[in-house]
């Protein structure tokens, strides 16, 4: 049994409420809460929110596939660029073992350069949206499907990179391809995606050691009924009030592992 630690169950319950609230990934949220404020190693950190993900999207992924909203032909798509990008990815940090500064300083930029899509992709999608929407209906289906398998590669970078990007700025991307979809579906799709691809990514850093259970245990103690008052309180908050304030938390956030 692990010790659960009540300050990081309480900053699992804070990321648990605003991921509740908002629908954005938790790793957004709790990657750069770990490093910046609790002093976490960067490897350390993304490693044991990966797997924090793996759990709480496997929740997630099941409520959708109950509810019909998982397109598995998207997921499948999705994972054939991810899965061979994110072992190629840690195969990589694996070899970069014997530089862990320079991996960790890697690591750190990575997560604030995430950040900050993110919460560019956050503000400005419909805009996105609006503007490449044109241009995407005269696309072809075989090319959707190869912009889909392109479009799994780079999140299975970035996710083992710096366990980023699966949320809002995979969303956003999809949205633009698939704009007949029922978003609902596209939400469902890209969560049930998000848990092979966080799964794989962090048992590849349990196996280079940078995953803390003890950890792991308390964020989710605190997370898991964080995210459920949130997914309760959420429709009596307005998403327009709450994105922006995310956002802008992003982009500092983001702006100071950069700089």
């Amino acid at each position: 049994m692990f010790a659960i630690n009540p300050l990081y169950a309480i900053a699992g319950v804070a990321v648990g409420l605003l991921v509740g609230l908002t629908g954005v990934g938790g790793g957004s949220l709790m990657t750069p809460l770990l490093v910046l404020a609790f002093g976490f190693h960067p490897v350390t950190a993304v490693g044991t929110d990966l797997l924090y993900a793996s759990v709480t999207k496997s929740v997630g992924t099941a409520v959708h596939r109950a509810g019909g909203t998982v397109d598995w032909q998207i997921v499948r798509r999705l994972a054939l660029g991810s899965v061979p990008a994110t072992v190629l990815t840690l195969a990589v940090l694996a070899n970069a073992g014997q530089w862990l500064e320079a991996t960790a300083h890697i690591i750190t930029v990575t997560l604030g350069l995430a950040l900050v899509a993110t919460a560019a992709a956050m503000l400005f999608r419909n805009r996105i949206l609006i503007h490449f929407a044109p241009v995407l209906d005269t696309v072809s289906p075989e090319r959707i499907r190869r912009l889909t398998v392109i479009l799994g590669a780079v999140l299975g970078v970035l996710v083992s990179l710096s366990s980023v990007g699966a949320g809002a700025i995979g969303m956003t991307v999809l949205l633009l391809l698939y704009p007949k979809s029922p978003v609902n579906r596209l939400v469902g799709s890209d969560i049930a995606h998000a848990v092979p691809l966080t799964l794989i990514a962090g048992l590849g850093h349990w196996a280079m050691g940078s995953v803390d259970f003890g950890l792991l245990a308390s964020l989710l103690v605190g997370s898991i009924p964080g995210v459920i008052v949130g997914s309760l309180i959420s429709s009596r908050v307005s998403d327009t009030f709450l994105r922006p304030i995310l956002a802008g938390t992003l982009l500092v956030v983001g702006g100071r592992l950069i700089f």
